[in-house]
């Protein structure tokens, strides 16, 4: 889970950890990346930044943590990392960027040392991340497969908890796609991690995704979004967009009967997800009233990754 900046709400980091307590099943590990946040103290003592004050919360609140750090990071976020670590027992996260134009910052085998020195963790205790950024053409594809396998090759010597390669090929927003109806995109990141499983000669890295969002912050949109869907499919999500004609969000619900009427409608229905059991509700009408672009991402993000793990779980492909 990566936090990222909303002036909107009064105290963010709280309201993480609110929404931790209640939603993540018991026992799962919440590995949680800061990094997009100031590193200024917001608790009192020697370390006291948003990694200290969440890893402090979710402790207080039950939930496991495994902290994220980088490469880049300064020594004060690596205390912090420590810090956290050593009181939740999760080990850390080590996310390394093999994005074009950032792999050949790669770190070296001194860098790796005083880095697992820093946050006091072996590197069985360290998953490695590969976040091969946003990947949208096959160009790009194959540019950031051989970066992440030359990242693979220079890193993989160090004997780590898990290895993950991640890429996210969602487009950046909705514009320009045709209304009234389904556009396939292509899952650019699962061929990019498909491409890197069959060339990697070692240990097959874990795959990872950014779900159905672009893979960089983006600044907050404004305005109302059109009633839209991005439905996950095995090789390409069917983004549904309609234009607003009716009142408030009632186009949804044409959206949805059409999306359940449609081929892209898996044969286990709502049973799917959570997101697909409320995209039947919409579909039938059992709904008074459609959602709107912040519940339409939940549903989307639900059906994202109950496909994607049953792919993974019954043909180890994503």
């Amino acid at each position: 889970m990566e936090i990222v900046p909303d002036f909107e709400l009064r105290d963010l980091l709280e309201t993480f950890c609110d929404h931790a307590m209640e939603n993540v099943p018991d026992g799962m590990v919440l590995t949680v990346d800061c990094g997009a946040l100031p590193p200024v103290r917001v608790l009192s003592g020697d370390a006291g930044g948003p990694m200290v004050r969440v890893g402090e919360s979710l402790g207080l609140r039950g939930v496991a943590m495994c902290p994220v750090f980088r490469c880049s990071d300064p020594d004060e976020v690596l205390a912090e990392v420590a810090a956290v670590s050593a009181g939740h027992r999760q080990g850390a996260c080590l996310r390394v960027s093999t994005a074009e134009g950032l792999s050949d910052l790669l770190p070296s085998a001194d860098a790796i040392r005083d880095l697992l020195r820093a946050v006091q963790l072996t590197p069985e205790e360290v998953d490695l991340l590969f976040d091969a950024g946003p990947v949208h053409s096959d160009r790009a594809r194959e540019v950031l497969a051989e970066a992440t396998i030359e990242a693979l090759r220079r890193l993989s010597s160090w004997p780590w908890r898990r290895l993950c390669v991640a890429a996210g090929a969602f487009p950046v927003n909705l514009k320009g796609f045709r209304r009234g109806g389904a556009t396939p995109v292509v899952r650019e990141d699962a061929r990019l991690w498909q491409a890197v499983a069959e060339k990697w000669p070692g240990q097959q890295p874990e795959f990872g995704d950014f779900g159905v969002t672009y893979p960089r912050i983006l600044p907050k949109s404004r305005g109302t979004p059109d009633p839209n869907m991005r439905y996950t499919t095995a090789a390409e999500w069917q983004v549904f967009v309609y234009p607003r004609v009716r009142p408030g969000n009632d186009d949804f619900f044409t959206l949805s009967q059409d999306l359940v009427n449609s081929p892209y409608w898996p044969v286990t229905g709502a049973a799917t997800s959570w997101g697909d059991a409320r995209l039947q509700e919409c579909a039938q009408r059992r709904r008074l009233k459609a959602g709107g672009g912040t519940e339409w991402r939940a549903w989307a993000t639900s059906h994202h990754l109950a496909v994607v793990t049953s792919q993974l779980a019954t043909t180890g492909h994503p």
